[in-house]
């Protein structure tokens, strides 16, 4: 005769007896009178109560105490173990070794605490993952032989010796530290484009000059790209790689397109002599000093003069006539330009647009935007063109075929929309299910056309690239374009909020969610590589520890993918500006200053005890273990300055645990959260283990700085207090 049988664990403040309600049992159907039946206490196993049905094959289920304390509904078709977490479990976990004193919160089952992420391939929705976003140059060295200076903003001791070359972090040291990406508990790395670049200042991967070749500063002799993406996949780690579609460097691309210019160390500056450089490694001309020629590139299609000068004459004294002008060089004070700038009118239009660089209003205007070139070493590509496309979508399968796991996409609005669609479209064609985002830099709401104060036209702001729509006035006319944002409207919100310590106006962002094609896929942030959110936007933030976290509380319980940029752990480069700003500027006193010295075998220590790391590593753990956190839309979204709740639910998605959640957030003072309409059942906050039996009303205290994460049949207590989750 078939049979099953079932056990419960009930919550500790459960009323005597348990009871079981059954109904619609197969094969003979019926089923108990409410509230049910008793179940026994289990002898062998304490704590378990047990009930089995006999010729059964399925049945609908509902436990309860009959004091109105009761799961949801629940139907099995075979042995299970329930103990009020939303799954059924193969066997009972086994007992907490500690005890906990009178009155301390229940500690959270250990079977529903995932502490490590699932593997790579199990990981399909990347809704799942939180990003550590860093430039790879400067994150940490693991190989100084590939170590180079760039021309520009070299750094230079006491005693005139160059210090701290551009080109410094590498695979070799990123794979070195890994382990500590992972311990503070992110499941994807967002590095800066590791395609081959040229330029007087091009470490950060946004000038490339060759997209099927991966830089060779970058890589060592025993560790390349590859095992770069192996290592991480082995830790459970996904790797996103940037992307440029937008343009080239200045120098064209290599075996494609050349742009005209006089090869570097034939330039002699007003004053100057030829053979008298001395600027760091750069001695005698400014030509490539890594290489033995001199020269900055190696590209087959250049001019057969340059070809014939590439292989020789590394000095640069061999005079050169200039093939546009006559002039003979190395010439003191001859044109700059000659050599660093470019002639948009003589570029070659199968690969660039011809129509001048950006400039004043053109920042706002959509065809200027997406014709002209944003600077002399970013050269607008005619991405319309067959050709620019089959090149750059057919480059960058191959490191999808390496095992990339999502694309970041530079420059969005510098594109027009449904051309730029044609590349996402075709990687995520080569690659089902790839996830891919993008940069469209706006420093307000990005409403454009629907008001809020926007001056630029919804056809260069983030929610039009959501979408498939024609209207800029209405976001529902077209569907969702599978194209998140980086979610720059929100980030812009945290200008005006968190260094005054207040969450006010926050609530109408969020009211708009609607207009975004998911909004649940954006990347959210406090800070990246070019932007911070205090005063004009470029500067790492700047304001008290406490306000970071209530706005990593944030970023971590509403709606979205959440982004770390490096070193925001340990507060690094507190208040300096994002990248170079003063003539005389270098990296160190930028937010791009190296970080590897915090990661040392004799600091990492100290870096991994600063308060907003340990903070950001439970907020990971916590939301790797709360789905309704990683993939719900919110509602009930209310903020009064000092405080915000909403929640989160997945619907009938989350109907297995995990998937409702209501959230309170504090900021500068302890606050009261009260919301009503809210799924009534057992609440357990994972912050500080409390538990709320609700009949559709939550009402509960979150201290200063604070959250409280109460999840419907959740698992209780996540991780250990700290001085801003507590």
């Amino acid at each position: 005769m078939p049979a099953i049988t079932v056990r419960f664990r009930k919550p500790a403040d459960w009323a005597e007896p348990v009871l079981i309600h059954s109904w619609d049992r197969q094969p003979a159907g019926g089923g108990s009178q409410w509230p049910g039946v008793p179940m026994a206490a289990d002898p062998e196993h304490p704590g378990w109560h047990v009930f089995t049905f006999d010729d059964t094959t399925r049945v609908h289920l509902v436990f309860n105490d009959g004091h109105g304390r009761q799961s949801g509904d629940l139907a099995r078709e075979r042995d299970g173990w329930y103990s009020f977490d939303g799954h059924w479990q193969a066997a009972a976990a086994p007992a907490a070794a500690a005890t906990r004193a009178p009155g301390d919160p229940p500690p959270a089952d250990p079977a529903l605490v995932r502490e490590t992420p699932r593997p790579v391939a199990e990981r399909t929705d990347f809704r799942e993952e939180t990003i550590y976003f860093l430039l790879t140059a400067r994150f940490n060295d693991g190989d100084p032989s590939n170590n180079f200076f760039c021309r520009d903003r070299i750094r230079f001791d006491a005693d005139g010796n160059a210090v701290d070359p551009h080109w410094r972090g590498d695979f070799k040291g990123l794979i070195e530290r890994l382990d500590y990406i992972r311990d503070l508990g992110f499941t994807a790395i967002w590095i800066t484009p590791p395609v081959e670049n040229r330029s007087g200042l091009d470490y950060h991967g946004y000038h490339a000059y060759d997209w099927t070749r991966i830089d060779p500063r970058l890589e060592s002799p025993d560790v390349t790209y590859q095992d770069l993406i192996d290592a991480a996949h082995t830790r459970g780690i996904k790797i996103i790689q940037d992307v440029v579609v937008n343009h080239s460097c200045q120098y064209g691309i290599r075996g494609h397109v050349h742009i005209d210019h006089l090869p570097t160390k034939y330039y002699v500056p007003q004053g100057g002599e030829q053979g008298r450089v001395s600027h760091g490694p750069y001695q005698g001309n400014l030509g490539n000093y890594a290489w033995a020629n001199r020269d900055d590139i190696d590209n087959p299609v250049a001019p057969d003069w340059w070809q014939a000068r590439h292989a020789r004459d590394p000095h640069g004294s061999e005079p050169l006539q200039d093939p546009n002008t006559g002039e003979t060089v190395p010439k003191p004070g001859y044109e700059p330009g000659r050599f660093f700038g470019i002639d948009p009118q003589g570029l070659d239009p199968n690969w660039y647009h011809q129509d001048g660089f950006i400039c004043g209003g053109d920042w706002e205007s959509p065809r200027p935007l997406q014709q002209r070139h944003i600077a002399g070493d970013c050269i607008d590509l005619a991405t319309e063109r067959e050709n620019v496309k089959d090149y750059l979508i057919g480059a960058i399968k191959r490191y999808l075929d390496m095992g990339v796991d999502a694309l970041r996409i530079d420059t969005v609005k510098h594109i027009e929309r449904d051309n730029l669609l044609e590349y996402v479209n075709a990687w995520k064609a080569h690659k089902p299910g790839l996830f891919v985002f993008g940069e469209n830099l706006v420093k307000g709401y990005g409403w454009g056309d629907l008001g809020g104060g926007d001056n630029g036209p919804s056809e260069i702001r983030p929610w039009w690239y959501t979408r498939l729509g024609s209207d800029p006035q209405n976001p529902a006319a077209g569907g969702d374009s599978g194209f998140p944002q980086l979610d720059f409207g929100l980030f812009s919100t945290f200008r005006d909020t968190l260094s005054r310590g207040t969450f006010e106006g926050t609530g109408q962002v969020l009211s708009m969610d609607w207009i975004y094609g998911d909004v649940t896929s954006l990347v959210t942030f406090l800070q990246n590589h070019d932007v911070g959110p205090d005063n004009d936007f470029k500067y790492r933030f700047k304001g008290e520890t406490w306000m970071a976290a209530a706005a990593y509380n944030l970023i971590w319980t509403a709606r979205g993918i959440p982004c770390l940029y490096y070193g925001e752990e340990i507060e690094f480069m507190k208040g300096a500006p994002q990248d170079v700003e003063g003539e005389r500027d270098t990296l160190e006193t930028t937010g791009r200053a190296y970080f590897g010295d915090h990661l040392t075998e004799a600091r990492i220590g100290e870096t991994q005890s600063h308060p907003l790391y340990q903070h950001l590593k439970r907020l990971n753990l916590i939301r790797r273990n709360v789905a309704a956190l990683q993939k719900a839309p919110m509602s009930h979204v209310a903020e009064w300055g000092s405080g915000m709740r909403f929640v989160r639910d997945l619907g009938d998605d989350g109907a297995g645990g995990g998937g409702y959640a209501v959230i309170g957030l504090a900021i500068g003072s302890e606050q009261a959260v009260d919301i009503g309409d809210v799924r009534p059942g057992r609440y357990r906050d994972a912050v500080t283990g409390g538990e709320i039996h609700s009949n559709g009303h939550l009402s509960f205290r979150v201290k200063a700085n604070s959250a409280g994460i109460w999840v419907l049949n959740g698992p209780g207590k996540i991780g250990d207090d700290g001085p801003f989750l507590r």
